[in-house]
């Protein structure tokens, strides 16, 4: 077995209708295709349903399986209902929902606008509690056990510059996500969360990071494990917390970013010490500790 392949067995999802919002693109699409796989009825939606169907036909021609597509833009309330509701009336109930859709700026705070920080806030932290709610009040009226999954990330809690939208509006997301699975509890719903590292996407990356600036800024040079992540481990990881395999567990963040964020380390930055240099330290260090031992 490798990291690149599926790691559930196929009916691992059986009859689950799962909610992918951001779910024509990016990880969004690789959730899907995997949860296809593992015998879920999927739900995608996004404010482009031009991309949707391009999606749904994709994985429809893959795994035989049918995609319901619905535009939504997260940030309003009609529309998540709207998705709700033709989710039931496809496939009869609702048992998941992965909150995806995300929108960021790689940006100075200060070159920011108003508008700029409301538009990555909004989507962020406004869709995620709206959609979240609306199946909140489904799941808790119709005694149904449903499951959440959000996508985090790593700077939620440890915070990040040039990204301060973004930052403020997952840690929220990791906040409610703590606070609901708790709340949420005695009806059966749980809420888990990953905080990925680097999962590089053409589309994603290529408007973040201009090609020159991807070269000299490289992600896989700070990774302690030295590469970017495969969408495949994230759907694995993804899937078994959809799973009832994941079922004594709730409130939980999993980081899946091959350590990137442990560089923050104090002495991390003697990775780029050479043999050499060590073999120096550790003359120096010895030297040192004769000479304290000398009688003065």
């Amino acid at each position: 077995m490798a990291y690149t392949e599926g790691m559930l067995r196929e009916d691992a999802l059986k009859a689950k209708t799962i909610i992918i919002t951001g779910g024509g693109t990016g990880l969004g699409k690789s959730m899907a295709r995997y949860f296809l796989k593992l015998g879920a009825n999927i739900v995608i939606c996004s404010r482009r349903l031009e991309v949707l169907e391009k999606t749904a036909e994709e994985l429809n021609a893959e795994t035989g399986a049918e995609i319901l597509c619905v535009a939504c833009d997260v940030r309003k309330t009609d529309q998540i209902e709207n998705v709700i509701a033709k989710a039931i009336e496809k496939f009869g109930k609702v048992d998941g929902l992965v909150n995806n859709s995300a929108g960021n700026f790689i940006s100075p705070t200060e070159r920011l606008s108003y508008k700029a920080v409301d538009v990555v806030v909004d989507i962020v932290l406004r869709g995620t509690y709206y959609f979240t709610l609306a199946l909140g009040k489904y799941w808790i009226e119709n005694k149904i056990r449903g499951t959440v999954l959000n996508i985090s990330t790593t700077y939620a809690w440890t915070g990040s510059g040039w990204v301060v939208p973004s930052a403020m509006a997952k840690a929220g997301v990791l906040a409610m996500t703590k606070s609901l699975a708790f709340e949420w509890a005695h009806y059966g719903i749980r809420l888990n969360a990953i905080a990925p590292g680097p999962f590089p996407t053409k589309g994603a990356w290529d408007r973040l990071f201009p090609e020159e600036l991807s070269k000299k800024f490289s992600f896989e040079s700070r990774i302690p494990l030295s590469r970017g992540g495969d969408h495949q481990e994230l759907a694995n990881l993804a899937a078994y917390l959809m799973s009832d395999f994941s079922a004594y567990m709730t409130g939980e963040v999993i980081t899946l970013d091959g350590g990137e964020v442990l560089a923050a380390g104090q002495f991390n930055f003697l990775k780029e010490v050479s043999d050499d240099q060590w073999d120096a330290i550790e003359d120096q260090i010895k030297n040192a500790n004769r000479d304290s031992k000398k009688p003065e």
